[in-house]
């Protein structure tokens, strides 16, 4: 091809008009102040997805050291987003779970707990024994919490507020200052630890 060709030159001015396009095309950096090309993305936060900010190179790496995305909340809506984190915030259920598990026949169920009511009430009192029977709520405990109970020497029952306050006790009585140093008084500490972490995490202390 010639380098006088009409071709060749449209070529060129082609390709500079491309290049003129592009570089108009960059946003501003959002950065207040800045009058550098933002040509890099950074989110916006929590309840804002899909929405991000144009920054330069210098002011998205400072954007990106001081972000929090859980600014804002408590540490256990951190620790329920989190866990719900894990199945993408979508609703799950135990393993062999039906309708009447997760709320599906909600009608359904009211009606017939009406109707037990009403048959209780129909039905003859038995006299009281002489021993009075006390029925106490066993709440239904994953193995996991059982254990992290048993080494905070808790039984099922122990409210949060006995969690904590004996998660405390343990923490002072195993502190390595407490004990010179005492490497079995350290791992005893990270048991109690974890123990406590993860009862916090499900929700009981």
């Amino acid at each position: 091809m010639k380098l006088d060709s009409k071709y060749f030159d449209s070529i060129r001015v082609s390709s500079k008009r491309q290049s003129a396009t592009k570089e108009t095309r960059a946003p501003l950096c959002q950065w207040k102040g800045c009058d550098k090309p933002g040509a890099h993305k950074a989110p916006k936060g929590r309840g804002r997805d899909g929405e991000f900010f144009h920054f330069c190179m210098d002011h998205v790496r400072q954007y990106n050291q001081e972000y929090n995305y859980f600014e804002g909340m408590s540490d256990t809506e951190v620790s329920n987003f989190r866990k719900d984190a894990l199945t993408g915030h979508r609703p799950t259920w135990k393993t062999g779970a039906n309708a009447w598990a997760h709320g599906t026949r909600d009608e359904g169920r009211t009606a017939e707990a009406a109707a037990r009511v009403q048959a209780t009430a129909r039905a003859p009192r038995k006299a009281r024994s002489s021993r009075t029977q006390t029925s106490t709520f066993r709440r239904q405990l994953k193995p996991l919490e059982q254990k992290s109970l048993r080494v905070l020497d808790l039984s099922d029952e122990a409210t949060p507020q006995d969690i904590k306050t004996r998660f405390k006790e343990l923490v002072k009585i195993h502190h390595p200052d407490a004990n010179g140093g005492d490497s079995r008084s350290e791992e005893k500490l990270r048991e109690i630890l974890q123990a406590y972490n993860y009862l916090k995490q499900s929700g009981l202390a």
